[in-house]
């Protein structure tokens, strides 16, 4: 080949790398732009799965469920450090916290118990057991309820004001991810086991109704977007986001999410919807749209499945287990446009 030629042949290698390379940057200005990494942080000699995490908006103290270390650990949000591990537990798993009595809630799939500690010291105050398998919970803080997901198929109904049980709904199966409706009673919840959605009333603690997922099946994370009446439900078999019809349970799409999903939230300021996924990806979906169309998929850490999305602060928290050398930690991303 001529000198001439050679050089031309150079010069359109490097010109074609050039437009590679822009629209790779081009695509990852675009994840970033949805949502922007700004921090990791640290949580300390921690090993194992990581499983929920929980707010304590007025000190700005994050909970983060470190199931294969049969730790919490407690994070300050604002200094961005932990500042302390709650230890002694049994494979946490669901967390929540009551701003009204102060207190943090921890379920323990290891022994079936649900553990309150004091939000000023996390001092132990209390121990409510459920039998096996306590895990996800949720906080109803206008009827003043804690639900708790456990066993063979339950969900336990718990009064705050003395932190006894005071109802019981029976399922077909261990309930996985479960949403409260704000405007309604109410609850749905995935029975992965089942391949159903059960339907309850969080008033006469009865079913309403049982929607089967038909081909789809694994339905862990489930979040409610209640200005479009629809349930948002992950599945892992195949790795697809479900739309279902709050009013009748009818499927109203499908589209393809990354893979082992654990968490979805959904952003109302900004109209989106965040998946988290184990693959090592965060999705993200325009509301809008009547399909849901994704609009980003931001590279993570194999993993790290599990998240929590704070309006208040404007956050998305996500927990990465420690792998290949790296130490546990929680990545503090900051939704944008």
């Amino acid at each position: 080949m001529s000198p001439f030629r050679i050089a031309m042949a150079l010069l359109f290698i490097s010109a074609a790398s050039a437009l590679i390379g822009k629209g790779e940057g081009m695509a990852q200005q675009g994840g970033h732009g949805f949502l922007r990494l700004e921090a990791k942080i640290p949580l300390g000699n921690v090993r194992g799965r990581l499983d929920h995490l929980a707010v304590d908006l007025k000190r700005g103290r994050l909970f983060v469920a470190e199931l294969g270390n049969n730790s919490v650990g407690v994070v300050d949000l604002t200094n961005r450090k932990l500042v302390r591990t709650i230890s002694g537990l049994r494979e946490p798993q669901g967390l929540a916290y009551l701003p009204r009595t102060d207190t943090l809630y921890v379920a323990n799939g290891g022994d079936g118990s649900v553990r309150l500690f004091r939000g000023t010291d996390y001092a132990s105050i209390g121990r409510i057991d459920l039998g096996e398998d306590a895990d996800n919970i949720r906080v109803d803080t206008a009827g003043n309820r804690i639900y708790v997901g456990y066993g063979g198929g339950a969900v336990a109904v718990i009064d705050p004001s003395n932190n006894r049980r005071v109802g019981v709904v029976r399922l077909k199966a261990h309930p996985e991810g479960f949403q409260l409706a704000t405007k309604t009673k109410q609850v749905f919840v995935n029975l992965p086991d089942a391949q159903t959605i059960a339907v309850i009333d969080r008033g006469a603690l009865n079913h309403l109704a049982q929607w089967p997922t038909h081909r789809l099946n694994a339905n862990f994370p489930m979040a409610l977007d209640e200005e479009r009446r629809h349930v948002l439900v992950g599945f892992r078999r195949p790795a697809e986001l479900g739309v279902f019809s709050m009013a009748d349970g009818s499927l109203v799409v499908t589209m393809e999410i990354c893979g082992d999903a654990d968490d979805i939230f959904v952003d109302p300021k900004r109209q989106r919807v965040y998946v988290s996924c184990g693959e090592g990806f965060v999705d993200v979906f325009d509301a809008r749209d009547i399909a849901y169309r994704r609009i980003a998929r931001i590279r993570t850490i194999s993993g790290a499945r599990t998240s929590l999305f704070v309006p208040a602060l404007n956050l998305l928290l996500l927990a990465a287990r420690a792998s290949s050398g790296q130490q546990a930690a929680i990545w503090v991303f900051r939704p944008g446009r």
